[in-house]
Protein backbone atom coordinates (compact mmCIF):
# COMPACT_ATOMS: atom_id res chain seq x y z
CA UNK A 1 0.00 0.00 0.00
CA UNK A 2 1.24 3.78 -0.86
CA UNK A 3 0.16 5.99 1.52
CA UNK A 4 1.01 8.60 -0.52
CA UNK A 5 -1.52 7.73 -3.22
CA UNK A 6 -4.64 6.55 -0.74
CA UNK A 7 -4.35 10.11 0.42
CA UNK A 8 -4.16 11.50 -2.86
CA UNK A 9 -7.29 9.36 -3.49
CA UNK A 10 -9.34 10.43 -0.33
CA UNK A 11 -8.08 13.71 -0.80
CA UNK A 12 -10.07 13.88 -4.15
CA UNK A 13 -13.55 12.15 -2.94
CA UNK A 14 -13.18 14.38 0.19
CA UNK A 15 -12.94 17.53 -1.78
CA UNK A 16 -15.85 15.86 -4.31
CA UNK A 17 -18.23 15.48 -1.27
CA UNK A 18 -17.54 19.17 -0.06
CA UNK A 19 -18.08 20.27 -3.49
CA UNK A 20 -15.10 22.10 -4.25
CA UNK A 21 -13.66 21.65 -7.57
CA UNK A 22 -10.68 23.55 -7.37
CA UNK A 23 -9.45 20.81 -4.23
CA UNK A 24 -10.51 18.50 -6.94
CA UNK A 25 -8.40 19.67 -9.64
CA UNK A 26 -5.21 19.81 -7.67
CA UNK A 27 -5.29 16.28 -7.35
CA UNK A 28 -5.12 15.87 -11.01
CA UNK A 29 -2.46 15.80 -13.43
CA UNK A 30 -2.39 18.59 -16.49
CA UNK A 31 -2.15 16.01 -18.53
CA UNK A 32 -5.10 13.88 -16.93
CA UNK A 33 -7.69 11.16 -18.56
CA UNK A 34 -10.57 10.65 -17.76
CA UNK A 35 -13.03 7.89 -18.93
CA UNK A 36 -16.89 6.28 -17.75
CA UNK A 37 -20.19 4.57 -19.35
CA UNK A 38 -21.34 8.33 -20.29
CA UNK A 39 -18.44 10.21 -21.01
CA UNK A 40 -16.12 7.48 -22.35
CA UNK A 41 -12.73 9.25 -22.84
CA UNK A 42 -11.90 13.17 -22.21
CA UNK A 43 -8.45 14.35 -21.80
CA UNK A 44 -6.99 17.40 -20.53
CA UNK A 45 -7.49 18.85 -16.99
CA UNK A 46 -9.25 21.31 -18.12
CA UNK A 47 -11.90 18.67 -20.26
CA UNK A 48 -12.11 16.42 -17.24
CA UNK A 49 -12.53 19.57 -14.59
CA UNK A 50 -15.40 21.25 -16.68
CA UNK A 51 -17.21 18.14 -16.30
CA UNK A 52 -16.84 17.75 -12.53
CA UNK A 53 -18.40 21.29 -12.85
CA UNK A 54 -20.74 20.96 -14.41
CA UNK A 55 -21.83 18.00 -12.70
CA UNK A 56 -21.51 19.49 -9.55
CA UNK A 57 -23.38 22.43 -10.43
CA UNK A 58 -26.49 20.61 -11.82
CA UNK A 59 -27.25 18.60 -8.92
CA UNK A 60 -27.85 20.52 -5.91
CA UNK A 61 -28.29 17.21 -3.46
CA UNK A 62 -25.34 15.37 -4.97
CA UNK A 63 -23.46 13.22 -1.56
CA UNK A 64 -20.35 11.49 -2.11
CA UNK A 65 -18.82 9.06 -0.04
CA UNK A 66 -15.81 6.44 -0.98
CA UNK A 67 -14.43 3.34 0.60
CA UNK A 68 -12.07 0.38 -0.09
CA UNK A 69 -9.28 2.61 -1.36
CA UNK A 70 -6.24 0.68 -2.60
CA UNK A 71 -3.39 2.41 -3.86
CA UNK A 72 -0.03 1.12 -4.89
CA UNK A 73 2.98 3.32 -6.36
CA UNK A 74 1.31 3.20 -9.90
CA UNK A 75 -2.01 2.59 -9.52
CA UNK A 76 -4.93 2.61 -7.05
CA UNK A 77 -8.83 1.76 -7.02
CA UNK A 78 -12.03 3.01 -4.85
CA UNK A 79 -15.48 2.12 -4.51
CA UNK A 80 -17.84 5.04 -4.49
CA UNK A 81 -21.58 6.15 -3.94
CA UNK A 82 -23.13 9.38 -5.96
CA UNK A 83 -26.71 9.90 -4.49
CA UNK A 84 -28.50 12.75 -6.34
CA UNK A 85 -31.46 13.74 -8.52
CA UNK A 86 -31.41 13.40 -11.69
CA UNK A 87 -32.38 16.80 -12.99
CA UNK A 88 -34.48 16.01 -16.19
CA UNK A 89 -36.88 13.45 -15.17
CA UNK A 90 -36.52 14.56 -10.87
CA UNK A 91 -36.01 11.03 -10.34
CA UNK A 92 -33.93 9.75 -7.37
CA UNK A 93 -29.99 7.82 -8.65
CA UNK A 94 -28.15 5.87 -6.26
CA UNK A 95 -25.30 5.11 -8.40
CA UNK A 96 -22.17 2.84 -7.32
CA UNK A 97 -19.16 3.35 -8.61
CA UNK A 98 -15.57 1.31 -9.15
CA UNK A 99 -12.69 4.18 -9.93
CA UNK A 100 -9.10 2.55 -10.75
CA UNK A 101 -6.58 5.13 -11.18
CA UNK A 102 -2.81 6.11 -12.56
CA UNK A 103 -0.29 8.30 -10.71
CA UNK A 104 2.52 10.56 -12.13
CA UNK A 105 4.24 12.53 -10.74
CA UNK A 106 2.46 12.37 -7.30
CA UNK A 107 -0.91 12.99 -9.19
CA UNK A 108 -3.47 11.53 -10.47
CA UNK A 109 -2.60 11.26 -14.42
CA UNK A 110 -5.68 8.21 -15.30
CA UNK A 111 -9.11 8.12 -13.42
CA UNK A 112 -11.43 5.73 -14.83
CA UNK A 113 -14.73 4.82 -13.58
CA UNK A 114 -17.14 2.33 -14.00
CA UNK A 115 -20.69 1.38 -13.30
CA UNK A 116 -23.95 -0.32 -14.77
CA UNK A 117 -25.08 1.86 -17.27
CA UNK A 118 -28.25 0.25 -17.44
CA UNK A 119 -29.06 -0.24 -13.65
CA UNK A 120 -28.20 3.98 -13.45
CA UNK A 121 -30.45 4.40 -16.60
CA UNK A 122 -33.15 2.72 -15.11
CA UNK A 123 -32.91 4.70 -11.76
CA UNK A 124 -32.57 8.10 -13.76
CA UNK A 125 -35.22 7.55 -16.20
CA UNK A 126 -37.57 4.92 -14.90
CA UNK A 127 -39.24 2.27 -16.87
CA UNK A 128 -39.76 1.69 -19.89
CA UNK A 129 -37.50 4.19 -20.88
CA UNK A 130 -34.46 3.67 -18.78
CA UNK A 131 -34.70 -0.04 -19.59
CA UNK A 132 -34.69 0.62 -23.26
CA UNK A 133 -31.64 3.08 -22.94
CA UNK A 134 -29.87 0.84 -20.87
CA UNK A 135 -29.97 -1.74 -23.18
CA UNK A 136 -29.84 -0.15 -26.69
CA UNK A 137 -26.07 0.49 -28.49
CA UNK A 138 -28.14 3.41 -30.50
CA UNK A 139 -29.74 4.95 -27.49
CA UNK A 140 -26.80 4.10 -25.06
CA UNK A 141 -24.77 6.60 -27.94
CA UNK A 142 -27.73 8.99 -27.71
CA UNK A 143 -26.69 9.02 -23.62
CA UNK A 144 -23.07 10.11 -24.64
CA UNK A 145 -23.90 11.87 -27.59
CA UNK A 146 -26.22 14.15 -25.09
CA UNK A 147 -23.85 14.36 -22.45
CA UNK A 148 -20.90 15.45 -24.22
CA UNK A 149 -22.97 18.21 -26.08
CA UNK A 150 -23.88 19.08 -22.46
CA UNK A 151 -20.35 19.84 -21.56
CA UNK A 152 -19.64 21.10 -24.87
CA UNK A 153 -22.34 23.84 -23.85
CA UNK A 154 -21.13 24.48 -20.26
CA UNK A 155 -17.74 24.69 -21.17
CA UNK A 156 -18.11 27.38 -24.19
CA UNK A 157 -20.00 29.48 -21.46
CA UNK A 158 -17.15 29.24 -19.19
Amino acid sequence: MNDRNAALIETFYDAFARRDPDAMERCYHPDVTFGDPVFQELEGRDRVMGMWRMLLGRSADLSVTVRDVTARDHEGTAHWTARYTFGRTGRKVVNEIDAQFRFEDGLIVRHHDDFDLRRWSKMAMGRPVGVVLGWTPMLRARIRSTAMQSLQEFMGTR
